[in-house]
């Protein structure tokens, strides 16, 4: 039986590894560590909660106003001691967090295989994602196995020299769990929406939280309010809890009666409103993969993206964060059956449902106790030329 320690810290991670660990854990070949770091400790609490998934070790690290150097810094300090006794066979790490990153430089400073979930999306700009794009390429070199969601991260992989036979394409997680938590919710998790079934205006679910943004989310503020102003239109803001989100966004739209303010909701309790929503209006690097998969027009708060399938395929475009481009984006879906239409029934390229059980496949390979995983394959077309929207400017970075 092999040991394998899954180091998670906030709610992206939970989300996207929870099938993973549900499946591993079944799984008599494994025996599974679940590492949480606590980066983001109720909002991961609560995912892992709605996946009925407890973790096995917490470092309890997060601290009012913690900065990145300093997350990294003591989930560095903790983990060794947290892991003292336990023989792993491997480090599991998913994504672009501190903590990915944290939990490969444990792995790799103790002669650990580190396996990467999520691998290989690359934007080609440092600055943006950040820190995102800077984690990845980092754990992207120490890695062993590279678990790449699309065709197209694998060809960011090899042209930074990683060899091909330590990728496997799997396809994203994200969409199992999002096919998993599919009318799990009997409620929207807050009284405010209560009313949603009942309301016959167009919903646009927003939210914005990017480092990378934080100075524009007055002039994104702004723009929620002009799109609420219409008599058609509702807005729905689950608000990060992130003070240096909130102290911008809520002087401009608090009090708006057609916007709904809200705390980040439970997973379950989000995915059915993503499911009510007509658009979603996000910076979220998840609503880029759930967005498409669920149909929904997916407008990007971000003038560069890792996940560029999506744009390609037609159903999520880059906004920026101008108040003018927004509302006009927003209005051009609202206002025209068409557009509408074009973006919503585009097809989605991250994933089948079934990137749990290649990702549970290629790690009894990596251990030379399993068959040769058949990779995922989306349509050739999007998958191609996502690649070569991203490839010049990968290359050039690198």
């Amino acid at each position: 039986m092999r040991t394998v320690a899954i180091v998670l810290g906030t709610r992206p991670e939970a989300i996207k590894c929870a099938p993973v660990i549900k499946t591993l854990r079944e799984d008599p070949r494994f025996n599974t560590i679940v590492v949480s770091t606590g980066q983001h400790k109720e909002m991961l609490e609560e995912t892992l909660d709605a996946f009925d998934l407890k973790p096995d070790i917490d470092l309890g690290i997060m601290r009012p106003k913690q900065t990145l150097s300093g997350v990294t810094y003591r989930i560095l300090r903790e983990l060794p001691k947290a892991m003292e006794g336990v023989q792993a066979d491997a480090v599991l790490v998913h994504g672009d967090t501190a903590t990915t990153l944290a939990g490969a430089l444990f792995g790799f400073q103790h002669r650990i295989p580190v396996v990467h979930i999520e691998a290989g999306l690359r934007s080609g700009d440092l600055g943006s994602p950040f820190p995102d794009e800077g984690n990845r390429r980092l754990v992207g070199q120490l890695a062993s196995l590279h678990l790449a969601p699309t065709p197209g991260n694998s060809a960011n992989l090899i042209r930074e020299g990683i060899a091909e036979q330590g990728i496997v394409v799997t396809g994203n997680t994200v969409i199992d769990a999002l096919r998993w938590a599919a009318d799990k919710s009997a409620s929207y998790g807050d009284p405010r929406l209560d009313d949603l079934d009942d309301d016959p205006r167009r919903v646009v679910l927003a939210s914005a939280h990017r480092r990378e943004g934080w100075e524009r989310i007055p002039d994104i503020a702004r723009a929620l309010v002009r799109i609420a102003d219409r008599p058609d239109t509702r807005v729905v803001l689950p608000l990060h809890r992130n003070p240096v989100v909130r102290e911008a966004m809520l002087p401009i739209v608090a009090g708006h009666p057609d916007i709904t303010v809200v705390d980040p909701l439970d997973y379950l309790s989000f995915c059915r409103l993503m499911q009510r929503c007509d658009i979603i209006l996000s910076d979220s690097s998840g609503a880029e993969e759930e967005g498409p998969a669920l149909g929904k027009p997916t407008l990007v708060l971000r003038d560069i993206t890792e996940r560029p399938e999506a744009v390609v395929a037609g159903t999520a475009r880059l906004v920026g964060r101008s108040t003018d481009r927004l509302v006009a984006e927003v209005s051009s879906l609202l206002d025209s059956d068409e557009n509408y239409r074009r973006m919503a029934t585009s097809a989605n390229p991250y994933g089948d449902g079934r990137a749990t059980e290649r990702t549970v496949g290629a790690l009894a390979r990596f251990f030379g106790e399993g068959p040769a995983v058949p990779p995922f394959v989306p349509g050739s077309e999007i998958d191609a030329a996502a690649s070569a929207l991203v490839s010049d400017s990968v290359l050039a970075e690198v």
